[in-house]
């Protein structure tokens, strides 16, 4: 017997010091690494390079890991071993550390395969290749674009003959996902992730035309889905390893063609004892579809996460964000606050007409106007695989050539109204406008009268805005304890000698962690003023006043220029046009008002 090595890798990111983002626990699992570990550990079982060869798999997630790179390239290298190391999942952000690990590898004679966004977006947007996928096909790395699903046991026989091909652009071929391999992580990788919780994906693919974003591009704009037997199973399979918490990866639940079937399935389970918890993402109109929310909350959803990205109607009509409704954004969060979710959402800024001035004057406007629980903050950057970057390539944009800063964190490109330092200034502030103590209590007090625990917003306060705050890193790279390996530092920063590092990071980490848990003892005590509060839940504001006609009402956001009064006036519009088709169905179906 033979054995061929897979050894799968979710590679990290370099923090604004070139060292290796890592954690005692990472918060947010790797759908990508799940996928491709089972669609793996299934062609090993089914033998698919032959009954005489062993296929053993592997997989790391470097955020809550050291990459063991020596050990690997030993076990691939031993008489009668071989081998393929998967890069995947990798992201604009993280190709750097993945090209960084990939060159180890290779300088072993490992094979390497990156795949994931980055490579998929380059190929599916771009005329030329790219010159960083260049320098990984230079170094004999192979590149793997679109999904794995049915394409994996093809790459893995090739490797194996010898006869891989540099590139394997699968993207013209993306898979209906009925039948196929379902994602799964072991427990021992899972109990590495924020009490316990794993991934999966329900579907693929979004029909918006979003020009900042990759998945469109990427996953393509179909659904496609999953069925709810697959979805039983993945839940059964889980809640026997005691796994009962998840994020639901996909881009767009709400526009799963199949979201019904699944949700009833998830009720079915949570019946009988088989219950889970999850976050899924959403659009702003999810509510609209009639009994969503409610089945959503009933099927075990907790957060839901919501790109609702601007309240000023300008930015949505620059970024194509046209199923952004303004005059939906108070009844959409008051549907999901009043069927006990916590509400969680996305926000771009420097967009081009946004000014530090114009950004907090808009964040304000959330505070009073909407009931958002969290807020997070990312900077519009070109995304290799978004329509945005595409553009900016053509017409020859300058784009920041070191894709480490895509990290939707750092300023990228120009801005026709902020320097770069006044726009990295605001990003920074901008986290400060939001959660301040006195909107924190409003949230929490928000919160108490629909019932909702105000311990559920302190811990998420903690995370979201203790990883800008506390940590210097976005909430997506976030985790419990930051690793900080001396040696794992980007080539071209000096690493420092151990008598001058270690104290240094044991001394700014007492630092940081004490002031984290004075915070957090300050917001906990805030917390439980509330709860003990026999007033909590009376309490009432705008943003929780139920919305009759949002299209009648008048909200500063409502005024901020003309393309807000301009959506408010067609949602008037449509409003009376409904108002005048109901009359006139009423009519018909009243004979006296027909003999009228």
């Amino acid at each position: 017997m033979r054995t061929f090595h897979v050894e799968i890798i979710k590679p990290s990111h370099y923090d604004k010091d070139g060292y290796v983002i890592q954690w005692w626990k990472a918060w947010i699992p790797s759908n990508s690494m799940a996928c491709l570990n089972a669609i793996a550990r299934t062609s090993a079982e089914r033998q698919v390079l032959g009954p005489d060869v062993a296929i053993e798999v592997n997989a790391y997630d470097e955020m809550n890991i050291r990459v063991p790179v020596e050990e690997i390239s030993a076990r691939i290298g031993r008489v009668g071993h071989s081998g393929l190391v998967c890069l995947v999942g990798v992201q604009s952000n993280q190709f750097p550390r993945a090209m960084a690990l990939a060159r180890r590898f290779r300088a072993a004679g490992v094979p390497v395969a990156i795949g994931g966004f980055h490579v998929s977006g380059s190929l599916a947007m771009l005329k030329d290749l790219p010159a960083e996928l260049q320098e990984a096909l230079d170094l004999g790395i192979i590149l793997f674009a679109g999904e794995a699903e049915e394409h994996f046991d093809s790459l893995l026989r090739d490797v194996d003959n010898g006869t891989a091909q540099s590139i394997y652009n699968c993207m013209d071929d993306l898979p209906s996902l009925q039948g196929q391999t379902t994602p799964y992580l072991p427990q021992r990788l899972v109990k590495r992730y924020d009490g316990v919780v794993s991934s999966f994906d329900a579907g693929r693919g979004c029909p918006f035309q979003c020009s900042f974003c990759t998945i469109i591009n990427v996953q393509g704009r179909k659904s496609r889905w999953r069925d709810a037997d697959d979805i039983e199973a993945i839940v059964r399979k889980n809640h026997a390893e005691g796994i009962r918490r998840f994020f639901v990866t996909d881009d767009n639940f709400a526009r799963n063609k199949n979201w019904e079937a699944i949700f009833d399935r998830l009720i079915a389970l949570r019946a009988e004892g088989c219950g889970i918890d999850f976050l899924i993402q959403v659009d702003t109109l999810a509510h609209k579809i009639p009994g969503f929310v409610q089945k959503a909350a009933r099927a075990g959803c907790k957060f839901v996460f919501v790109g609702l990205e601007s309240v000023n109607a300008e930015n949505l009509l620059q970024m194509k964000k046209n199923q952004n409704r303004i005059t939906e954004y108070r009844k959409m969060f008051q549907a999901w606050k009043s069927a006990g979710v916590i509400t969680y959402a996305g926000y771009i800024m420097g967009l081009p007409g946004d000014t530090p001035e114009t950004l907090k004057r808009d964040i304000e406007i959330v505070q009073r106007e909407l009931p958002v629980d969290v807020l997070e903050f990312t900077m519009l950057t070109p995304l290799p695989g978004s329509e945005d970057h595409k553009n900016g390539v053509e017409a020859g944009t300058w784009m920041d050539p070191d894709l480490n800063k895509y990290d939707l964190e750092s300023v990228t490109i120009a801005h026709p109204r902020m320097s770069a330092e006044a726009w990295q200034q605001a990003y920074r502030d901008i986290w400060d406008w939001y959660y301040t103590d006195a909107h924190i209590e409003r949230i929490m007090r928000r919160n108490a009268a629909y019932g909702i625990k105000p311990v559920k917003i302190w811990h998420s306060v903690l995370q979201v805005y203790g990883a800008p705050k506390f940590e210097g890193v976005h909430p997506q790279q976030c985790g419990y304890l930051r690793r900080k390996d001396r040696l794992e530092r980007r080539a071209d920063m000096p690493r420092p000698a151990a008598a001058v590092f270690y104290p240094l990071y044991l001394a700014e980490s007492a630092a940081k962690y004490l002031r984290f848990g004075a915070y957090a003892w300050k917001i906990h005590r805030m917390r439980k003023r509330i709860a003990w509060d026999p007033e909590a839940k009376s309490y009432s504001d705008l943003a929780i006043t139920p919305v009759i006609e949002a299209e009648t009402e008048t909200l500063e956001m409502f005024a901020l220029n003309d393309q807000a009064r301009a959506a408010v006036e067609k949602a008037r519009r449509q409003a009376e046009d409904r108002r005048q088709r109901h009359v006139l169905a009423s009519k018909e179906d009243n004979p006296l008002a027909k003999a009228g």
